[in-house]
């Protein structure tokens, strides 16, 4: 594997509770926010000692170790022994991503573009590859596949909708809430509905994919917040990074960047998978606006 790819992974476990955090009792946030902040301090404590020094229980410390994807304190421990010694190998410093206002041009541009590797390599870490196996499989074969998505999420319910057309399937993104849900009426078993929403609250996205949930369609839920309302009408969840908001960087752009690579994530495995249909269908959308590109 390239170093350079080594450097963006290796810390998985921080992009994990970075991710996950969000959906944490606070009991668990302190846990996991001290094994993210010091984790060669954290890897000499036993379980009772990380749990006093968070104020905690042991069985917290041990459920914040399996929602982290260990499955006891002794392979949290191990997961961050190792990641002390990667922190301790000459590395170098991670830049600070906060913009300020009186920023050089070249400044915002280290800074953007650091902080869109680091929002990629923590969604990339924290995303279930059973969850978007299933997703991809019921999205290959689907009869019929609706996305819904506001603001930001809307438009990456576009891309991925016009990803989907480009390869022969049946597919349309619904931005409109009143459209979205006459559209979900519709809905049996067989199709597919795509919920993309970043809090995983809003609420102009959840009811159409409640609606239908509740029509047997089968339904994905693209989120920052697995344990989110949206998550209660999803047969597959699919986590994007919460990447930290600043003055000059809304949410709605880290956002973005982890949901276009779940999205990319998502149409590349049901193109494997109609691989036979989907090659012809790109090739015959290419040529249909070659014309275009020759002017």
């Amino acid at each position: 594997m390239p170093q350079e790819v080594k450097e963006i992974f290796g810390s998985a476990l921080a992009s994990k509770v970075r991710t996950l955090g969000p959906s944490m009792t606070r009991s668990m946030q302190r846990v996991a926010e001290a094994v993210a902040k010091d984790p060669a301090g954290c890897a000499a404590l036993t379980v009772t000692g990380l749990a006093e020094l968070t104020g905690t229980s042991e069985a917290t410390v041990v459920r914040t170790a399996r929602l982290l994807g260990y499955p006891g304190y002794r392979d949290l421990r191990l997961a961050l022994a190792g990641l002390a010694a990667q922190q301790q190998s000459g590395r170098s410093p991670a830049i600070t991503t906060d913009i300020a206002v009186d920023d050089s041009l070249a400044d915002v541009v280290a800074k953007l573009a650091y902080d869109e590797q680091q929002t990629l390599a923590d969604t990339a870490a924290g995303l279930d590859t059973v969850q978007l196996g299933a997703a991809v499989t019921a999205t290959a074969s689907a009869r019929r596949i609706d996305v819904y998505g506001v603001g930001a999420s809307g438009l990456v319910a576009q891309d991925l909708t016009q990803k989907l057309l480009r390869i022969g399937l049946i597919a349309q993104a619904h931005s409109d809430p009143h459209l979205a849900v006459t559209n979900a009426v519709q809905l049996r078993s067989g199709d597919v509905a795509i919920a993309i929403t970043h809090s995983g609250a809003t609420g102009d996205v959840i009811e159409p994919l409640r609606v239908a949930f509740e029509h047997g369609a089968t339904t994905v839920a693209i989120t920052g917040r697995p344990g989110g309302a949206v998550a209660q009408y999803a047969d597959h969840v699919l986590t994007t990074s919460t990447a930290r908001e600043s003055e000059l960087r809304p949410a709605a752009m880290s956002s973005r960047t982890s949901q276009l690579l779940v999205v990319d994530c998502l149409f590349v495995g049901v193109a494997q998978q109609t691989y036979e249909t989907a090659a012809p269908a790109l090739a015959a959308s290419y040529e249909a606006l070659a014309h275009r590109h020759r002017r």
